[in-house]
């Protein structure tokens, strides 16, 4: 009943921010600004995007070579079929589903595993925070760019930035100091009380004994620099879009439209839709001056280019592993009882 519930809401807040963004546009134009995008830019643009997922894997491989080292083809197989259940289910339970395809084909330990998905999402956040405070140094090419917003859109990353800062350092802490994890969960225990309460507290127990992956430094540090090829070759993506539908921006500006895509896909609905869409109309418009069809129609392909080869290849890995979504909501069940 729970999870009837919640579907519902989401599926009601995607179809709430669709109608957001298609009420500012005419239909019309939209299809019109389709039809005139430039062919090469897009081709190009969605080329970049899906290379993106080769090169998460490939950063995975090293914040997990602490724990076994595990090859590209199981890496790249458990993202994929992660990232394609997050865009086909709401809740964003292909990050749970990730690490245990990786750890049912490498033997490797569950909790581990997911242990390095949450330090992977504070390294996104912190890299793109960097990223877009280095852009913003060098000034922005549009006259048309809303300075207020702008201003706003700064502290707020600003601010994301510290969070990110702090939550690694958390994790630095916690893997760094063993005695300290012990002591912590010991008490916790002590105090639990109810079987729910106490399960949460022994998974917490499991997560901080994986943080314990990245007392290797190199392969932290690796994982940080893959993080910058990543997040620049989306970058340059939203670009080429962008500029096939004629929103005018540079490529250090086509940052600040990917940061706000970023917080609209933080919205747990399947494959982002809605938050996706209206995080980056918004973004055209208000701080690059678009107009609000070119906006639809680029936000539209972007998203299709984000998430559609990765949900093809996706289930094509899925069906390989003998993956169906039943055995996958049964995957899921038994993470929260145990």
């Amino acid at each position: 009943m729970r999870t009837i519930v919640r579907t519902t809401i989401l599926v009601a807040l995607s179809i709430a921010l669709l109608g957001f963004v298609f009420s500012r546009a005419d239909p019309e134009m939209v299809v019109e600004a389709l039809l005139s995008a430039q062919p090469n830019l897009l081709v190009f643009g969605s080329l970049l995007m899906f290379l993106s997922y080769p090169i998460r894997a490939q950063r995975w491989r090293y914040l997990l070579r602490p724990v076994e080292p595990v090859g590209f083809n199981s890496s790249f197989r458990a993202t994929t079929i992660g990232f394609a259940i997050n865009a086909l289910l709401p809740g964003r339970v292909g990050e749970l589903v990730r690490p245990l395809v990786l750890a049912r084909r490498e033997k490797i330990s569950a909790s581990s595993a997911f242990a390095t998905v949450v330090i992977e999402r504070l390294l996104d956040l912190l890299v793109v925070c960097l990223i877009l405070l280095c852009f913003a140094v060098s000034g922005f090419q549009s006259s048309s760019v809303n300075e207020d917003i702008l201003v706003s859109l700064r502290n707020t990353l600003l601010i994301l930035g510290v969070l990110a800062g702090a939550g690694l350092g958390f994790v630095f802490y916690a893997a760094f100091q063993p005695d300290w994890n012990s002591r912590l969960a010991k008490r916790l225990i002590l105090t639990a009380s109810g079987g729910f309460k106490y399960r949460m507290i022994v998974a917490f127990q499991k997560f901080l004994e994986g943080l314990a992956i990245i007392r290797d430094r190199n392969s932290f540090l690796l994982a940080l620099v893959w993080s910058i090829p990543l997040w620049l070759t989306m970058t340059v993506s939203v670009w080429c879009v962008s500029t096939a539908f004629g929103v005018m921006v540079a490529v250090n500006e086509a940052a600040f439209l990917l940061a706000m895509i970023f917080v609209g896909v933080s919205l747990p609905t399947p494959a982002g839709v809605g938050g996706y869409h209206a995080a980056y109309q918004l973004g055209a418009t208000a701080l690059f001056g678009a107009s609000a069809d070119k906006a639809v129609g680029a936000g539209l392909v972007l998203h299709l280019f984000s998430f559609g080869p990765v949900i093809f290849v996706g289930l094509f890995f899925m069906v390989q592993e003998g993956l169906w979504f039943r055995s996958i909501r049964e995957m899921v069940a038994k993470i929260e009882k145990s």
